[in-house]
């Protein structure tokens, strides 16, 4: 049988269920991007809808991204990203606050999930990172990000993160 799919348009799928799976458990919404916002770095925004903690709406931009390179480090992930990308996610003060989430995948398509009839197991992690008022980056066509390995995105993380930005907390 063959693919029509590229392993890159695979793995962007992949991550795009696993940042829907930990949103729609907590019950906030996703909403990928059109082709205009995707281009401006916006992969999706995800919104709490109704209220938390006064505020309506409360929501973030995310760019989301995936690989399977071995990038984990003792206390870190280390993600190389285009320094276009990191640009437009390092806005000092943005309207809707940014976020650059990484969904790390195993090397073997045959290993990103598994599943019985009593669960479906999506296999490796993703985690995320705030870059709003990060330097500049001169020269160069990418930059090597250090991801702390304590920022996992998980429903938990995720309701962190929302309720900083109700309170008007920069991420």
């Amino acid at each position: 049988m063959q693919v029509s799919m590229t392993l890159n348009t695979q793995k962007e799928d992949f991550s795009y269920a696993y940042v829907y799976a930990v949103a729609a458990t907590v019950g906030y919404s996703l909403q990928a991007a059109t082709r205009r916002l995707d281009d401006s770095g916006i992969d999706a925004t995800i919104t709490v809808p109704g209220k938390m903690n006064s505020k309506r709406l409360p929501r973030f931009d995310a760019q989301i991204k995936s690989t399977s390179q071995d990038i984990l480090q003792e206390k870190s992930i280390k993600y190389r990203l285009s320094t276009k990308n990191y640009d437009e996610l390092r806005d000092i003060d943005p309207f809707v606050p940014q976020l650059l989430i990484v969904v790390l995948l195993p090397s073997n398509l045959n290993d990103w999930v598994f599943q019985t009839e009593e669960s479906l197991c999506l296999k490796r992690c993703g985690y995320w990172l705030s870059l709003r008022g990060q330097p500049p980056v001169v020269n160069q066509t990418t930059i090597t990000l250090e991801i702390p390995r304590q920022n996992i995105f998980s429903p938990d993380a995720l309701k962190t993160i929302m309720e900083r930005i109700a309170v008007g907390e920069p991420l």
